[in-house]
């Protein structure tokens, strides 16, 4: 078992205060859950895969249990700031702790973008100015703001993630409530043919599979500030169990009450449209007050995304600051101890920079690539656990590994090139560090 010893020393550097409960942890995981993937990633899926998007949002949540179950273990018994990435250096090696901290990085950054992409979309729609240059404007400004709104620190940033989170989930039951009657009326028309037809049509529902697993990842913010929970081994699993039937219930029924009340072709398309596919929904069956409803939600949804995965993210950074995988300065920790504030910034200068690419469908699917590939190293260190350290069977872990590298190259395949590329890129970055460390 591969272990290295964390770097606490110099300037700045120190542990974050345990500042979340149960309640916290779990809205935490439902802020970043809940966002991105049930108000676009479904219609991007629902595009490439027609009405089995339904079925690939089931499989997908299948998926994600066994990841989060493994996630919920290793968390308990390791409960520091970086998830997988320091999981990695534990219980494996360092190679594969770094790809996986890379892979976080780079797949939740690509998330974030297709979540302040969103916010655009639907924001500028309600105002009757949708298009894509201010589209893209404006989910680089909500990138920076949010970013200004995490340096303040976790307190603050939780608080704000609280309300966020009842306003969307209010938002989507109102969506529920008013398509599901209607797909149910329709189902015989918009549920047929349930799978895609001709050649590539398993391909395409297994790419749709891979997709909508991205939109059940945010129970992994729970893992990844295990630093800042209480009661780690008590508070972490629950958290991630709830949050992920949660979610599953949830994307569900949207799924359901999309697909079948506005059918999957006009939904993949008004996505790629206006990247406001539920609100047009509900504008298609006249419903012009509830539209208005979802609109508000998922905006909301969008900043609770944005904001936990900016927090998510900077305390990978600040992890692997921590073991000079990263500069050091992204260990410092601001004088109230309260935010590694160099490790904010720089996540928030990556993520308004993906944004300015403007491309739901090319940030969704670059981050469904590189996120099954963190998951992978979170199941194989799983596996290494013992003891009392192992929570859930064994074969959790080896189905939820062998599905994460089996969906992970049904995406485009210029998507898992550019993976295998940001891979191959990041560990000749982590092999000139080391060098250069070992000559000092």
């Amino acid at each position: 078992m591969a272990t290295e010893s964390l770097p606490t020393s110099g300037s700045g550097q120190g542990l974050l205060p345990r500042q979340l409960g149960l309640f916290g942890a779990t809205m935490m995981g439902l802020g970043a859950m809940v966002g991105a993937g049930v108000f676009v990633g479904i219609g991007v899926a629902a595009a490439i895969a027609g009405p089995s998007v339904v079925l690939a949002v089931m499989i997908a949540a299948g998926v994600a249990v066994c990841n989060g179950l493994s996630s919920a273990q290793l968390a308990a018994s390791h409960p520091v700031s970086g998830g997988t990435y320091e999981y990695g250096y534990k219980y494996l090696r360092p190679s594969l702790g770094f790809t996986a901290g890379w892979m976080f990085l780079l797949a939740k950054s690509a998330s974030a973008a297709t979540a302040a992409l969103g916010f655009g979309g639907y924001l500028l729609h309600v105002v009757g100015w949708s298009t894509p240059g201010a589209i893209t404007a404006l989910g680089m400004v909500v990138s920076v703001l949010v970013t200004l709104l995490v340096l303040g620190g976790l307190k603050r940033s939780n608080l704000a993630n609280v309300l966020i989170v009842s306003v969307t989930l209010l938002a989507l039951m109102v969506f529920v409530a008013f398509t599901l009657p209607v797909a149910w009326e329709r189902a015989g028309t918009n549920l047929r043919p349930f799978f895609p037809q001709g050649d590539g049509s398993l391909a395409a529902f297994l790419e749709a599979c891979a997709l909508m697993f991205v939109a059940y990842t945010g129970y992994g913010r729970i893992a990844t500030m295990g630093e800042e929970v209480r009661e780690p081994r008590r508070n972490i699993p629950r958290a991630i169990i709830a949050v992920m039937i949660a979610s599953a219930l949830l994307y569900t029924a949207v799924g359901l009450g999309a697909v079948g009340a506005y059918g999957a072709a006009s939904l993949g398309a008004v996505t790629g449209q206006e990247a406001a596919p539920l609100e047009m929904v509900l504008r298609a069956l006249g419903h012009p007050a509830a539209a208005t409803v979802v609109a508000v939600g998922a905006m909301t949804a969008m900043l609770g995304v944005l904001l936990n995965l900016i927090l998510g993210l900077s305390r990978v950074a600040l992890a692997m600051g921590r073991r000079n995988d990263l500069p050091e300065a992204f260990a410092r920790i601001d004088r109230r101890g309260s935010a590694p504030t160099v490790a904010v910034i720089a996540v928030g200068v990556l993520v308004t920079a993906l944004a300015a690419l403007g491309d739901v469908r090319l940030t969704w699917s670059f981050s469904a690539f590189t996120v099954l590939v963190y998951y992978a190293i979170t199941n194989l260190a799983a596996l290494r656990l013992r003891g009392d350290a192992r929570l859930y069977p064994h074969w959790v872990s080896v189905l939820g590994l062998l599905s994460c590298l089996f969906l992970a190259f049904w995406v485009e395949p210029r998507i898992w090139l550019g993976g295998l590329g940001s891979i191959a890129a990041g560990l000749l970055w982590h092999g000139w560090r080391r060098r250069l460390l070992k000559q000092d």
